[in-house]
């Protein structure tokens, strides 16, 4: 049976006010924006710099016009994308990474590119489990 105390955002641990482990806590949602695939991909992307949104979108190949779209209203909501819309016709937007949102890209790109550098472990761990289950 679950209790108001299981719902709480206190941490569980004195030094952190936050605890994305507890259900009811807010840095989840932050979370899933910034580590989903397109969230990653975008703010890995923007951490070269300024990006129109046509650029940004050749960068992160595969990413449809709607997802970014969403993507990037979520990142600048949290404070991670900063939008400037200059007033020129046409208009032009730039998307940029805030202070937070470049120590964030730090981050990612370092796990990005561990990942990146440890495929061929994956990619044969990959291999043995799919012959251990009959090629599924």
């Amino acid at each position: 049976m679950e209790t108001t105390a299981d719902l709480t955002t206190e941490p569980t641990t004195p030094d952190l006010p936050f605890d994305a482990f507890a259900r009811a806590c807010p840095s989840r949602a932050t979370l899933e924006h910034v580590t989903g695939r397109w969230g990653s991909l975008t703010v890995g992307a923007l951490r070269d710099g300024s990006c129109r949104f046509n650029e940004l979108r050749r960068k992160v190949d595969g990413v449809s016009e709607k997802m970014l779209s969403q993507t990037l209203h979520a990142l600048e909501r949290d404070g991670i994308v900063h939008r400037e819309a200059q007033p020129t016709n046409p208009p032009r937007v730039d998307y940029e990474l805030t202070p937070l949102g470049i120590e964030v890209a730090d981050r990612l790109l370092a796990l990005i590119h561990f990942l990146e550098g440890s495929m061929p472990q994956v990619l044969s761990a990959r291999k043995s489990y799919d012959a251990a289950r009959g090629g599924r």
